[in-house]
């Protein structure tokens, strides 16, 4: 607070008039201990580590992709994303889950019951995660002779990241149902990449090939690593939270909430990256990887609406809760115009400098140009509805965005399927643009027909409220 009002000095008088709303508000936010203080904290510093994540994993992947070279490199993030998602899946959904009981369990002192959720909530997603990489492990003996040697030991090594990616998964939900920002995202976000990027430079250094094996090995011990002191940091501040006492399994309602949400997050997360999986399936190494780094540069795009859909959220709920229906349009059109704009804006700037983001992987990297392209297309198509997701779910319509998800993964497979192989990472690109442009339309029309509010970037304010108007 103190570092915030001191800046504040340091401006003119004119412009400290006009900032000083703002900084009141941050200072608010930095140092208040309400629960409206702690949730706009925490989304601020989930904010910030999200962006230094971005750069961490922009600049990181740049000197792995260096370091490999193409066929490599490709067959490293190909399996990575791979690990990355059924790590993620094979939680069942305990990890958001626990974001959901424990504050109220927390709000009404029921400490057996927290301690019952913590626990069973790590051992269960640590049993599945094994479960399911013994399934892996078995499948990729079996399938041998048909997986290509090149892949075969990156994925073995893959395999064994499964249950510390699903425990660091679950550790996440646990400190951010706390509010503990740092301990929640710093670790995925912030640590891991960098140690693997630490532990490879040192592998390669003393002597390791420059190969995706050497890469994976990193990535495994840098996994490890990670969600094990992430462990112990939030086993301490659990401990020093709550005393130690008798624990209370309610593991039906657990898994009853948990399901649900698996399968509305799983939609989304394989939505957005089965292009790369697809991809990986049908075409070499070299074209995975050009086709990775063209996606990975032109997602920063991408923060434009992640930052809309973090400051929306609450202001969604708390005007859908209020019943202001007319305000809730209003806001709903604003969001659209604060996604779409700057998307256009960075998006177009991201192009222009986008041959020499990409050189920057090596000169092969330059034939993912119309890649970036074309994404931009579907990413500004999404962009013009907002964040409508958002918007149905603080509405209480999730089962509703689950099926919107489904049919848009489904078309984003398909399509995949069809194009990529007659038109390489191309037909790769239009297939998620196109599924992009498929969710945007969908969600267009149920927010449409479910709230009675037009969000489209072109529409004026009027429609929206004329369109509310007709349906009461």
């Amino acid at each position: 607070m103190a570092v915030i009002q001191s800046a504040e000095k340091l401006l003119p008088n004119g412009l400290r008039r006009r900032v000083a709303p703002v900084t009141r508000q941050l200072a608010e936010a930095f140092s208040g201990n309400a629960p409206h203080n702690l949730a706009q904290r925490m989304a601020l510093i989930a904010f910030a580590i999200r962006v230094a994540s971005a750069a961490i994993a922009f600049i990181s992947q740049i000197i792995m992709a260096r370091m490999m070279g193409e066929f490599e490199y490709g067959i490293f993030v190909f399996v990575w994303v791979l690990v990355i998602i059924f790590g993620n899946l094979s939680c069942l959904g305990f990890h958001s889950t626990v974001i959901r009981f424990l504050p109220q369990y927390s709000a009404q002192n029921a400490h057996p019951e927290i301690r019952g959720l913590t626990s069973a909530a790590r051992n269960f997603s640590m049993l599945s995660a094994t479960a399911l990489a013994t399934v892996g492990l078995l499948a990729l003996w079996l399938l041998r002779d048909r997986v290509e040697s090149f892949y075969v030991v990156p994925v073995f090594l893959g395999i064994f990241c499964l249950p510390m990616i699903a425990l660091g998964d679950v550790l996440e939900g646990t400190a951010r149902a706390h509010s503990w920002a740092i301990a929640a995202l710093s670790p995925t976000y912030i640590v891991r990449p960098l140690l693997i990027l630490v532990f490879m430079v040192a592998a390669v250094t003393a002597g390791a090939e420059h190969t995706a094996q050497t890469a994976m090995a990193a990535a495994l011990a840098a996994t490890y690593l990670t969600s094990l002191v992430q462990f112990f940091d939030v086993s301490r501040r659990l401990h020093r939270t709550y005393s130690r006492g008798p624990r209370r399994i309610e593991f039906s309602t657990w898994i009853r909430m948990s399901l649900p949400i698996f399968l509305i997050e799983g939609f989304g997360f394989l939505l957005t990256n089965s292009d790369v999986v697809v991809v990986g399936l049908v075409l070499d190494p070299e074209s995975v990887a050009i086709y990775y780094a063209a996606a990975k540069t032109m997602a920063l795009v991408h923060f434009v609406l992640f930052a809309v859909k973090a400051a929306a959220a609450p202001r969604f709920s708390s005007l859908y809760g209020q019943g202001d229906r007319e305000g809730l349009a209003a806001f709903a059109g604003e969001t659209v115009r604060w996604s779409f704009w700057p998307s256009l804006a960075v998006g177009l700037g991201v192009l222009l400098v986008g041959h020499f983001l990409l050189s920057l992987f090596g000169p092969a990297f330059t034939a993912g140009y119309g890649v970036m392209v074309i994404l931009l297309v579907g990413i500004l198509a999404k962009a013009t509805v907002g964040p409508g997701e958002v918007l149905l779910m603080m509405a209480g319509q999730q089962k509703l965005c689950m099926v919107l998800y489904a049919v848009a993964l489904a078309a984003n497979i398909g399509l995949n399927v069809a194009l990529i192989p007659p038109f390489g990472i191309d037909g790769a690109a239009i297939a998620t643009a196109g599924a992009m442009a498929i969710e945007a339309a969908l969600l267009y029309a149920a927010v449409r027909r479910m709230l009675g509010i037009t969000i489209f970037a072109f529409a004026s304010p009027a429609t929206a409220a004329a369109r509310r108007d007709r349906t009461e």
